[in-house]
């Protein structure tokens, strides 16, 4: 049984720095691209940041650039996203996701929970 498992929202004031993790078992890891994705009150789900099974690739929407960095720890099985000078348009809930397509923009085959990411200006 896959699960991926999101930790690390919370409340901070807008300029602070967050770490998200996301704990994942159940699949051959190393073998799966990971995504993180939000998706904010009334509005869809999207891509933010999106990592290469190596980690030698990676994505970001714009709106994140240079802000965000995601990572992955295949021994730890677990994907990250250092979420820095959080903006007041950066709250939602925070999604991983694994996909055995190497790139972004395709369908994710597993998804977490999520965590929610609030941010007071």
């Amino acid at each position: 049984q896959v699960q991926l498992v999101e930790s690390g929202g919370g409340l901070v004031q807008a300029g602070d720095s967050l770490r998200l993790s996301c704990a994942a078992s159940g699949l051959p890891f190393s073998r799966y691209a990971m995504g993180w994705f939000r998706q904010a009150p009334g509005k869809e789900r999207k891509l933010v940041a999106h990592i290469h099974w190596s980690g030698g690739r990676t994505y970001y929407v714009d709106s994140v650039k240079g802000r965000f960095t995601i990572s992955r720890d295949n021994a730890e099985n677990s994907v990250y996203l250092q979420m820095n000078s959080l903006k007041p348009e950066d709250p939602a809930v925070y999604y991983c996701a694994a996909s055995t397509v190497p790139e972004p923009g395709y369908g994710m085959d597993y998804w977490g929970r999520g965590t929610l990411v609030t941010v007071s200006s």
